[in-house]
C-alpha cells in the first residue's frame, strides 16, 4: 500500500523506522508538528519524527491544523491507501480521515478499551496495572473508540518508570503496526469492534497532577512517582521551593514518621506515607541539577522534624 504516516514524538520512530524497513508498502509522506521551540536558545527544531523522514528523504507535511486545506490538498494529491498514526498530537478532522481508502490506523498504547487518551502508559503505572500492552484501531470520530485490529500485551515491571515502559512499547507496537499493515493489505484482518464494558480513561497528566500527597500509603507514592518520570515530574515542596522527585521506593525500615516528615541519615533519606516510609533515591531541587537524594539532604542540612509538602 501506499501509506502517509502521521507521528510526532520520539516514541512514534520506531513504527516510522519499521514500515520503512518492511519494504511491503510505500512511505509516500509523513504528517507532523509543526517545529517547535527547544533548548536554552529556544531556537525552532524539527520532530523527532520529521528529522527521522528527513534522512530517508520522504517528503515531510507539517500543518498547523490537519484542517488546513493546503494539507487536505495535498494529502489528496498523495492518495494514499492508508495513513498509520503513532502519537501524532492533534485531533484529525472527518476531511481527512475520508482521504485513504482504508482509513487511519492509531497504534494506541494500551489494551483497549482501557485507557482510552493522551497518557495511557502514566495511567497504567499510576493505577498499578500488572499488565498493558498496545492495540491498533481503525481511527473514527470518537476518542480512541475504533475498531481494533491487534493486540501486543507487556508486562508492568515493578519499578518501570512510564519513559520505561514507553519505550518498550514503542518498539513492540512497531512490529504491530508493521503487521497489521500487512493484514489491512491482504484482507486478512478484520477490525473488531470494542466491548462497551471495560473503558477507562486517560487524559493528559498535568503538573498539578504529578504533586505527592505524603498523606496516601506508600505503594501510591511509589507508582505516582514512576508514573510522572520523565514528564511532568513528581514534585513536593521543601521550605518553599518545589522539589522534584525523580526516583523514590516503599521501605519498611522507617515506619514511624508522619506523612511528609523527613529523616536522613548518612546515606538514606526517608519521608513518612500514609503506611510505612519511602526512601528518597534522586531529586532536583528548583533550578539545579539532580542528584542524589543523600547528597541533597547533606547539602540543606534537614532539621529534626522538617517535612516536605504542603
Amino acid at each position: 500500500m501506499k501509506l502517509v504516516f502521521a507521528g510526532t514524538p520520539e516514541v512514534a520512530v520506531p513504527a516510522l523506522d519499521a514500515l520503512i524497513a518492511s519494504g511491503r508498502h510505500e512511505v509516500a509522506a509523513v504528517v507532523t508538528r509543526p517545529d517547535a521551540p527547544a533548548g536554552r536558545g529556544r531556537r525552532l527544531v524539527a520532530s523527532p519524527v520529521a528529522q527521522r523522514a528527513e534522512e530517508a528523504g520522504i517528503e515531510v507535511l507539517k500543518p498547523n491544523r490537519p484542517k488546513d486545506e493546503d494539507f487536505l490538498a495535498r494529502l489528496r494529491e498523495i492518495q494514499p491507501d492508508c495513513c498509520p498514526v503513532v502519537a501524532y498530537g492533534a485531533i484529525l478532522p472527518k476531511a481527512a480521515l475520508d482521504v485513504p481508502a482504508r482509513g487511519w490506523v492509531n497504534l494506541h498504547f494500551s489494551l483497549l478499551p482501557a485507557w482510552r487518551g493522551a497518557a495511557p502508559v502514566q495511567h497504567a503505572i499510576m493505577a498499578g496495572d500488572e499488565i498493558t500492552g498496545a492495540s491498533t484501531f481503525l481511527i473514527e470520530e470518537g476518542l480512541d473508540s475504533g475498531p481494533v485490529y491487534g493486540t501486543v500485551t507487556e508486562e508492568v515491571r515493578p519499578t518501570d518508570t512510564s519513559g520505561d515502559l514507553l519505550t518498550r512499547l514503542a518498539f513492540a507496537g512497531a512490529g504491530l503496526l508493521a503487521a497489521t499493515m500487512d493484514g489491512v493489505e491482504d484482507g486478512s484482518l478484520q477490525a473488531v469492534p470494542q466491548p462497551a464494558d471495560g473503558i477507562s480513561l486517560a487524559p493528559k497528566v498535568n503538573v498539578e497532577d504529578a504533586a505527592i500527597d505524603w498523606t496516601a500509603p506508600a505503594l501510591r507514592v511509589d507508582r505516582v512517582v514512576r508514573g510522572c518520570t520523565p514528564a511532568p515530574g513528581a514534585w513536593t515542596v521543601f521550605r518553599g521551593e518545589r522539589l522534584k522527585v525523580i526516583s523514590a521506593a516503599p521501605s519498611t525500615d522507617r515506619t514511624e514518621l508522619a506523612p511528609g516528615v523527613l529523616a536522613a541519615g548518612k546515606n538514606n533519606v526517608y519521608v513518612g506515607t500514609g503506611s510505612h516510609a519511602v526512601e528518597l533515591l534522586w531529586v532536583q531541587p528548583q533550578g539545579k541539577k539532580p542528584m542524589k537524594a543523600a547528597d541533597w539532604a547533606r547539602g540543606v542540612r534537614i532539621e529534626a522534624g522538617e517535612r516536605v509538602g504542603a
